[in-house]
């Protein structure tokens, strides 16, 4: 029989989701099932977030020829984006553990509007480093309250749940190349203003999405938290969630590298137009989209652990080939590349929020936090080593980043509902 942990009065005050007050009512939502169009309506607005964030590294190529910038500078502008988001979302997730905003969200998508504005307009550095430090800001408050509703709608399938929340944002991800190859390249960097508009609809969404989450949300007057007996607990938890990051680490620096700066690749190496080396990186983004979405059901039924653990090394032989690679290779291995490092995506997050279940908030901030900012710490160290030396020796470094993966071995073993 579990043994209930005491908590404190104002522990007991905190509001709190319905689904996460006890392992009956949990039983319960696993009973009646994901609420699907919850679910496919916060992954729709995860995918117009991430494709208005996809936008500022598809246009670099732009932004690089208009302001005579260097890669250093590039690199800057995303750890501007990239820092915001990083620095906020495990203060939001904090905030909503201890007082849920069911509106936030909508709120929070009015910052990127305006960042997109003001980076259709931006004539200076500057403002282009403001205008994508909003579009971060936004991406810091939808993502850790976003991905609480993903789980309240879950039903109980928490992997599934996830992936389908990670689809979205995978996929609109992979959409922004190809919107500015469409867009943005032939009628240029003012025609980004015209993305304010799906940033519009994302707002319109979400507010309805609040609407459906303010009444799941109760007070706590009576209530004790059980643990799980089987379940780690301090050292072990601490040691895991340590494992998760360096894990989340490997796989964000690879994905940063391509996503900054793959198009420049292909276009020194190979030769190609801007425009047909933005339709190699929607590929490798269109992969990462798949492999999120397969990641979460996999790690669901077979455990997470074994999903991280094929996930990151499984990518290794292919990252280790792709800097020998001709034109035709280099677009086959990014595609398996992108399919297999990012199917560890939903069971990373989900093995990091069961170990703290209690920090939901807190734990989504702080693992989406850490994957934008090291994203975009990687891509400014990558730029200045690119300065120095060239894109073809950043791609053989990084090659070797999925060997992380082996630190896997000292993640613990979690009870049976949670693999």
């Amino acid at each position: 029989m579990n043994k209930p942990v005491a908590v404190s009065e104002e522990a007991l005050a905190e509001p709190v989701l319905v689904s996460d007050v006890t392992p009956r009512m949990a039983a319960r939502a696993t009973a009646v099932g994901p609420a699907y169009v919850v679910l496919a309506g916060i992954s729709f607005s995860h995918f117009l977030n991430d494709t208005m964030q996809s936008l500022i590294a598809s246009v670099y190529p732009i932004l690089k020829d208009a302001y005579a910038l260097d890669y250093t500078q590039i690199g800057m502008i995303t750890l501007a984006f990239q820092f915001t988001a990083s620095l906020l979302q495990p203060l939001v997730g904090h905030f909503t553990d201890k007082k849920a905003q069911p509106f936030s969200l909508a709120i929070g998508m009015g910052f990127t509007f305006f960042g997109l504005l003001l980076l259709a307009g931006a004539h200076h550095y500057g403002i282009i480093l403001i205008a994508a430090s909003l579009v971060g800001l936004g991406s810091a408050v939808f993502h850790p309250e976003s991905a609480r509703i993903a789980r309240l709608a879950s039903g109980g399938r928490y992997g599934f749940a996830q992936s389908v929340f990670q689809l979205g944002g995978s996929f609109g991800t992979s959409m922004g190349p190809v919107l500015a190859a469409l867009i943005v390249v032939p009628f240029g960097q003012s025609s980004i203003a015209w993305f304010s508009s799906i940033a519009g609809l994302a707002i319109l969404i979400l507010w309805r999405i609040g609407a459906w989450y303010k009444p799941q949300i109760v007070t706590r007057k009576a209530a004790v938290i059980e643990r799980h007996p089987d379940a780690p607990a301090g050292r072990r938890v601490t040691i895991a969630l340590a494992v998760l990051v360096a894990l989340l680490f490997s796989k964000q620096l690879y994905i940063a590298s391509l996503s900054s700066y793959y198009i420049f690749y292909l276009i020194e190496r190979f030769d190609v137009s801007t425009q047909a080396a933005q339709l190699y990186l929607f590929m490798f983004l269109a992969a990462n989209a798949v492999g999120a979405f397969l990641g979460g059901p996999l790690g669901d039924r077979f455990g997470r652990k074994y999903v991280i653990w094929f996930s990151i090394l499984g990518a290794l032989p292919f990252t280790l080939a792709l800097p020998y690679a001709g034109l035709f290779t280099s677009a086959v291995l990014s595609v398996f590349i992108g399919l297999i490092i990012s199917s560890a995506t939903a069971s990373i997050i989900v093995f990091a929020q069961e170990l703290m279940p209690h920090r939901f908030g807190m734990i989504s901030g702080l693992f989406f936090g850490f994957a934008f900012g090291i994203g975009g710490l990687g891509a400014a160290v990558l730029g200045k080593l690119a300065d120095h030396t060239d894109i073809a020796f950043v791609y053989q470094l990084c090659s070797f980043l999925p060997a992380i993966g082996l630190l896997a071995v000292f993640l613990p073993k979690m009870p049976n509902h949670a693999h």
